[in-house]
This record gives C-alpha cells, structure tokens and sequence, in this order.
C-alpha cells in the first residue's frame, strides 16, 4: 500500500516508517521538524519506496497520487517545561497539530477513502482517579492547566475523528498511546528515561522531582509498534490502549538505570516542581488490547534499556 506518516521524523514515527518500508509499502513522511529530527530518516534517503516532506499539517495537506492509509502521529510530545521541545514550550503548535493537523489529515484520508489512524496519549485520562485507566474512563483533565494545551488536543484529535467515523462512514482507528522509550529519542527529550540514560552515562547524579514515588509504566518502542500494526489489521475503530501494564516508581527506575549502566552518579532529590495535573499514576489497562488484537508487550524493561543506552552512548 501507499502510507501516508505524518511526524515521520520523529521517535516514533520514524521507527514506524522503517516497520512500513520492511513491509514493502510505500512510504511518504511528513514533518516540519520543530520536535522531530532529519536524521532520523537519513538512512533511508534514496530508498525508492520512501519520501519525504517538510511540512506543517497545520497547513492543508497535499500528496500527490493514491493514499491507502495515514497514520496521524504529528504533534509534540514531552511534557518537559524546560526542553525546548516540549508542549509546555510549543502550546499554540501543539493545539494546532492537534486541531489543524487533525482536521487536514482525516481531508486527506477522506479524499482517498484512506484509512485514518490517529495516535493519541493517555493524557486523555489527566490526573486519573481511576487505576489502572480503560477506554471507557472519562478522565480527570485541567482545560486551562500547564498540560491542557496536549491533553485537550488530543482530546480534540479523538472527537474529530469520531465525527468523521459517524458522519463520513470513514474507516479509522484510535490509539491511546502510554509512556513508550527507545532509541531516536532527543538526548534533550526531558522525559524521564532520556534524562536518566544521559545522565548516568555522562556521570551527572541522576534527578528525581520530590520523593520519586510517582509511578509510571514503560513500553519499548518495537512492542508499541507490534501494536499498532495490528490494530490497523482490524477493523475497530473507538480508542485502545497500547502500553506495559508493569509500574514502577520514578525512584526504582532510576536505581535500575544506574544499575545497568554501571553509574557512580547516584541521585539527587530536588524540590518538587510537578504542576497540579502531573499524575501521580499511570498504568494502563490492556484487557482490550489483549482481547481483540491478542497483543501485550513482550520485551522486558531491562533488555529495552539495554537497546536504548547502546544508542545513546553512540550518540553522546
């Protein structure tokens, strides 16, 4: 099939453009490049069945030829207010890809009577108050807070394309995607496994924001993607989580980390400086995921850091 990836120079969509190529599709990657990274495509520039282009979808999308399937991962994605890509950095971007880009990539669909899948987040759920979170929770979101600008994006991204499920009887697919890892992330990313990876390589004491008990759950990126191909091999199309249901403190992931990288660094408790809406939790329920596409994560969390210290060392 002819694809269409839009945030194709990003962590995830890269590594999803490999997954396409490998499955003989023809692949076409659209980014601007305000959070993704050129060389992430770089290998596969010349490659008969992949091209690229630089473009924001918050402008109207257009791709010449016949388009079979748009996968719909552009936005910004760190929650980081100090990296200088992340949403807390990028607020009106962030809407825009959510809102525009959304809108532009199901006309593009729609126009080819492609199939649309949209990549969203469990941040749809906010500050949960249920635990672990399933499709069917509702959320616990802050419209005006520090994270709004993402969460109601994407809660703007899942509306709209239900509307256009219902009203256009078009075919798509709905992925709530939890805390994912693996190499191609920014060394400056901000988000917690980047940071520590850095960190303890470098020698720098690794930084936990309070106590570090916060929870959060970990998915290496070919699990995600494993996914995410399947999901499209369905016919589903209300949202579905995609993430490891195994949690952990911030405090014991930044003790393993150390551990596997042989880090002297140790850990510096810093005064907490997570905003109101930070969830303390975060796990999802995978019963769906398990049930309609026979689907769990497989690699283990010590053997996915292994992969993606090994790029970061190269890297630094």
């Amino acid at each position: 099939m002819r694809v269409v990836v839009t945030g194709g120079a990003g962590f995830i969509g890269s590594h999803l453009c490999d997954r396409l190529i490998e499955a003989d599709h023809e692949v076409v990657a659209i980014d601007n490049l305000i959070t993704g990274d050129a060389q992430n495509l770089a290998h596969l520039a010349g490659h008969d069945r992949f091209h690229y282009i630089r473009h924001d979808v918050s402008d109207f999308i257009f791709v010449s030829g016949k388009v079979d399937v748009i996968w719909h991962l552009a936005s910004p994605a760190s929650p980081n207010p100090s990296s200088p890509y992340g949403y807390p950095q990028l607020p009106i971007q962030t809407l825009k890809a959510g809102a525009l880009g959304t809108h532009n990539a199901l006309g593009l669909a729609r126009a080819n009577q492609a199939i649309f899948l949209l990549a969203s987040t469990s941040e749809v759920y906010g500050d949960p108050e249920q635990h672990p979170q399933r499709e069917d929770y509702w959320g616990h979101v802050d419209p005006i807070g520090p994270r709004s600008m993402y969460d109601e994006a994407k809660r703007f991204a899942e509306a709209i394309t239900m509307a256009y499920h219902h009203y256009h009887s078009m075919d798509t697919r709905i992925v709530r995607i939890f805390n994912t890892y693996g190499p191609r992330m920014r060394l400056d990313d901000g988000r917690v496994v980047p940071n520590f990876i850095r960190q303890a390589i470098q020698g720098e004491p690794l930084t936990i924001y309070g106590d570090g008990q916060q929870t959060r759950s970990f998915c290496y990126i070919d699990d995600l993607l494993d996914g995410l191909l399947r999901l499209m091999e369905t016919d589903f199309h209300e949202p579905i989580n995609i993430g490891n249901p195994v949690e952990m403190s911030i405090e014991e992931l930044a003790n393993l980390l150390l551990r596997l990288t042989e880090s002297g660094s140790g850990i510096e408790y810093l005064a907490d400086r997570r905003d109101r809406t930070d969830p303390q939790q975060r796990r999802p329920d995978i019963t769906r995921a398990k049930e309609l596409l026979d689907w769990e994560p497989r690699i283990a969390l010590e053997d996915g850091l292994r992969q993606t210290m090994e790029d970061f060392r190269r890297r630094l």
